[in-house]
């Protein structure tokens, strides 16, 4: 048991020379300049590290974008836009005396000439106040006669010194009181009848009816404050306004001719003239507000229809087409976003022709080699630097 607990006996290692002076000074310097390669190396790389970063992030803080070309436009035998069509003359009928519906004549569609009868109103209040008054023009014009009379005595009486001055001139004032009171009730029975004569309602020009808006029995009210009772309206010719672009705007010329054409009958084609132009470009819109006026005998043209007007305008014009989300609305008007050859960012104003749907048609403001942003951000600000997508660098858009 003795021997079991006995401590282990230790070898102590074998005694070694001590080594030369100078292999010992070699030895600790080439550590010391292990370490520092190594320290020097390690430092070396967290600086490229560090440099690496901070230009991925300047690359990530510019903006990188999508850009396409414009795709210019094969010049056009004929410049055609949209345009609304409407009545040469259209007005509301209203009646100039109160009453009540007795009867109309003609309904909505019916064409009608000037003068013809539309509708009759009784009008018992005027009826009644006509009578009045011709019944006070009686009793002027009688007291205009005894006037007379009592002024002529007078006048007789004046010659052998029988009545004074004064009585004569007061005799002869009644006189000129009583003619004036007949010519005042004249004038009111001239007015009365002229109200008499507003029973009828007559067309006051010809054309077709586009609206009723009464009934036998309708109480009817004078003057505007009243019920509309008929809308008429002159259908032959016809008027068609359509807005011209500013790029178009020289060319049109009044008298030239256009042609109307509708959805709904494509194969037919109207004919009309350039009849008059606004003279001036809107400054909303750009446009020039031109009329067509267009025959229309068979009535196979509606007011207010949708139609477009096609012009042989004989001008060449640049266009340009762009895809639609390339623009921008701000409060300034229109504009695209265009990478210049710096990378940095132009808002430029643009002049829009016709809308395809996809894209638009556009007569001023980008070229052919152009780059437009595609869908911009709306924060993106004049002069803003952007990175370009490696591949669409010439990209277009189809």
């Amino acid at each position: 048991m003795e021997e079991r607990h006995a401590p282990p006996q230790v070898t102590p290692p074998p005694e070694l020379p001590a080594a030369p002076p100078r292999k010992a000074l070699f030895m600790v310097a080439l550590v010391v300049v292990v370490l520092a390669i190594s320290g020097a190396a390690s430092m070396l790389s967290r600086i490229r590290a560090g440099h690496a970063l901070a230009k991925e992030t300047d690359v990530d803080a510019v903006a990188t974008v999508v850009v396409v070309h414009p795709i210019a436009e094969k010049p056009d035998e004929e410049l055609v836009l949209p345009a609304s069509l409407q009545a040469f003359e259209e007005s509301p009928i209203y009646a100039r005396t109160n009453g009540y519906l007795l009867h109309w004549y003609k309904d909505i569609g019916s064409r009608v000439e000037k003068g013809e009868l539309l509708a009759d109103i009784d009008t018992p209040e005027v009826d009644q106040e006509l009578s009045q008054a011709r019944a006070a023009r009686q009793q002027s014009s009688a007291q205009l006669d005894l006037a007379k009379i009592s002024a002529d005595r007078w006048q007789n009486l004046r010659k052998t010194d029988s009545v004074s001055q004064q009585e004569t001139d007061a005799q002869t004032s009644g006189y000129h009181q009583a003619e004036a009171n007949l010519a005042a009730a004249d004038a009111n029975v001239r007015r009365l009848e002229q109200l008499e004569s507003f029973k009828r309602v007559d067309a006051p020009f010809s054309g077709v009816l586009i609206k009723r808006n009464v009934d036998p029995g309708a109480l009817i009210t004078a003057g505007g404050a009243g019920t509309e009772l008929f809308i008429i309206a002159k259908v032959d010719p016809l008027r068609v306004f359509v807005n011209v672009p500013q790029a178009y705007s020289p060319a049109i010329k009044v008298g030239m001719p256009a042609y109307v054409t509708l959805q709904e009958i494509a194969r037919e084609k109207f004919r009309g003239t350039v009849t008059r132009t606004a003279d001036a470009i809107d400054p909303v819109t750009r446009t020039l507000l031109t009329e067509v006026d267009v025959p229309n005998k068979d009535g196979h043209l509606l007011r207010g229809s949708f139609g477009e007007v096609h012009f042989a305008p004989k001008i060449d014009v640049e266009k340009v087409t762009v895809p639609v989300n390339a623009m921008l609305f701000r409060q300034e008007g229109t504009r695209v976003a265009v990478v210049g050859a710096d990378n940095k960012v132009q808002l430029r104003p643009i002049t829009i022709g016709r809308d395809y749907g996809t894209t638009l048609e556009v007569l001023q403001g980008v070229g052919l080699e152009d780059r437009i942003i595609i869908n911009p951000a709306d924060s993106l600000e004049e002069g803003q630097p952007v990175n370009v997508a490696a591949d669409n660098q010439a990209g277009k858009h189809s």
